[in-house]
């Protein structure tokens, strides 16, 4: 036990050092403060110590105050006891926290829940546990809700899923299940190792559901790719009288990014005017993002002007929509407004900010960002850079300056990195780097498939069909797949899919019509299919069918059918695009007068008046 009071001048000069007595201290002499300290009532000077604990950073000025109160109070006074057990663990001296712990006469509930607290906020489950144990088995004490809920917390955090389940066992032993904050910290910890239905079962067994509870069920369920099942309870806690806030928004935003549809996007858009959260920056960014990933960058442009004062956040979320839809310019423009505005650009924002530069070929500026981002704004590079600067370098076919670049990186390229470089060697026909390259990507990544089809079709479109045949060999004896080709359309609430060839669409027959008249046009404007891109050793009236019957083309003419005319329509492609159906798009724009959105794995293309924003190069 300390014993040791310290002297007049030391306490006198730990309690000046705090702001909670600067206001006496300029009134008062300080021998009359230590004085008025030492002889006032133990309730001042309980509050006092409570103030200094509070803002104890020093294990020594701890054990001084630990001193002074064992001199002059009890532990149990105003719980200072428990808040010196606070202050000893928050400095980690766990020998201290113990002893004093254990010193403590008449420790009730809440000494037990600060031990249980302090232990918890470490991340140290295996010592909540142990308290827990003792609680229970050796001084025969109940935990409470503040108990369970600290130990849980801690499980989340640390990944403990195993002592959490002992958690749960011991809350429905002692009937604290159906404390509602006791089941919701269950709930967020069974969502986050994806335990979805033992989520759903504590949701749903709760004799009420307060509005963290639908939060939490909400965001699980969209965090773990249910988006349907997440809007289905958004709903659900509409009904049962609860609206929408900030933090079941940002996932109900999420969750229409993953649906694809425009239309609920646009009803969870009006829904946010109409609970007057448009103002809230975090959910204005959330929507411009959507907007953006939607192909509907005008209305992520009004999204952000109505931000009243847009943080770092939504400044880069709408420099990342003007990247993915290849408006370098804008960019620019925008990365100049914010540094004007005040605003400090990060490492995310220069990784955009390259992007744009690569996707619109503004070779010389992103050269520019690329050297300034350390020297004038302190952001030192990372992969994410350089993979976008080799991009930059590799689309003006610069492919040696782009592979020396990888070689003089101060870190191991990684796949982003080689990928982009092997994206340029398709567009330039390079096939010995092509396959220097690729095997870099081989040993990096032995188990994606999409390496060896890139390098199989380099050179089957060089016409190196032995090496081709060898690489798909190769492929099938890893076991590697290769994901086929979907093209995707909005169109009466609902996704329409395509797959190349397909005939399973209730309207296939009028598709393919209308397919069909496209391509006479096309070939009454001179245009010839462009059989190259189809990678197979097979006749050439063999090729021009396989490639006029890819997913693209079967969902663009499903949208001139459906669409008003002159209206533009989005198609979503989960690979990158063909250079054939790329050709195709540009034509039917200029044909149609129509504007066509093309999203592929890699970017936007907006084709209008016979043209593309990437300029050809993707």
């Amino acid at each position: 036990m300390l014993t040791l009071a310290p002297s007049s001048s030391i306490f006198f000069q730990y309690l000046t050092t705090f702001g909670t007595f600067s206001k006496i201290l300029s009134k008062q002499h300080p021998l009359l403060l230590y004085k008025h300290y030492t002889h006032s009532n133990s309730d001042s000077l309980v509050s006092a110590l409570i103030a200094a604990i509070s803002s104890c950073s020093s294990l020594t000025f701890c054990r001084v105050i630990h001193a002074r109160v064992i001199k002059s109070l009890n532990y149990n006074q105003g719980f200072i006891g428990d808040q010196l057990v606070s202050a000893y663990l928050k400095m980690g001296n766990y020998e201290e926290t113990h002893k004093l712990f254990d010193e403590m006469p008449n420790k009730d509930l809440v000494s037990w829940n600060s031990l249980i607290s302090g232990f918890s906020r470490r991340g140290d489950v295996a010592k909540c546990i142990n308290i827990l144990y003792r609680m229970r088995f050796q001084i025969g004490m109940q935990p409470n809700e503040v108990t369970l809920i600290s130990i849980v917390s801690a499980c989340t955090n640390m990944g403990a899923l195993d002592e959490a389940k002992y958690v749960h066992v011991i809350s429905l032993k002692v009937g604290l299940l159906s404390e509602v904050k006791v089941t919701n910290s269950l709930i967020n910890l069974y969502g986050k190792f994806r335990y979805l239905d033992l989520a759903c079962l504590l949701f749903e067994a709760l004799p009420f559901q307060n509005r963290v509870s639908w939060n939490s069920i909400i965001a699980i369920q969209i965090q773990n790719g249910f988006a349907d099942e997440g809007m289905r309870y958004f709903t659900l806690m509409r009904r049962n009288g609860i609206g929408p806030d900030q933090a079941n928004m940002v996932p109900v935003l999420q969750a229409c990014e993953d649906i694809g549809l425009a239309k609920l996007a646009e009803a969870i858009h009006v829904l946010i005017l109409k609970s007057g959260l448009n103002g809230n920056v975090t959910i204005a960014t959330s929507l411009l993002k959507l907007y953006a990933k939607l192909g509907r960058l005008d209305v992520s442009r009004k999204a952000f002007a109505e931000i009243l004062r847009p943080d770092d956040v939504a400044w880069t979320a709408m420099l990342a929509g003007y990247a993915s839809h290849g408006q370098g310019r804008e960019a620019i423009k925008l990365f100049e407004l914010m540094v004007k505005d005040g605003t400090k650009p990060d490492h995310v924002t220069f990784t955009h900010l390259l992007s744009a530069c690569s996707h619109s070929g503004l070779v010389k500026e992103g050269k520019k960002y690329f050297r300034v981002m350390a020297e004038i704004y302190g952001v030192e590079p990372r992969l994410s850079h350089y993979s976008c600067m080799v991009d930059l370098l590799s689309r003006s076919g610069l492919l040696d300056d782009a592979y020396q670049l990888i070689k003089c990186m101060p870190m191991e390229p990684n796949s982003g990195v080689w990928g982009a470089l092997l994206g340029a060697c398709r567009v330039y026909g390079n096939t010995g780097l092509a396959k220097v390259v690729a095997e870099q990507l081989f040993a990096l990544e032995p188990s994606d498939s999409r390496n060896f089809i890139m390098l199989s079709n380099i050179y089957s479109a060089a016409g190196l069909w032995k090496e081709a045949s060898s690489i798909r060999a190769l492929m099938k004896h890893r076991g590697l797949r290769r994901n086929p080709g979907c093209s995707f359309i909005e169109h009466g609430n609902k996704i329409h899919r395509f797959v190349v060839g397909d005939e399973s669409h209730p309207e296939s027959e009028k598709i393919y019509t209308k397919l069909k008249e496209l391509m006479g046009k096309i070939r009454e404007a001179g245009m010839l299919s462009k059989t190259e891109f189809v990678l197979h050793n097979v006749d050439e009236d063999v090729k021009e069918d396989m490639v006029n019957k890819h997913s693209e083309k079967l969902a663009i003419a499903y949208g001139l059918l459906v669409t008003n005319p002159g209206m533009p329509f989005i198609v979503t492609k989960n690979l990158r695009t063909c250079g054939d159906c790329h050709s195709t798009a540009k034509l039917v724009s200029l044909i149609e007068k129509r504007t066509i959105i093309i999203r592929d794995s890699k970017r936007f293309h907006h084709f209008a008046n016979g043209l593309c924003s990437c300029g050809d190069y993707w």
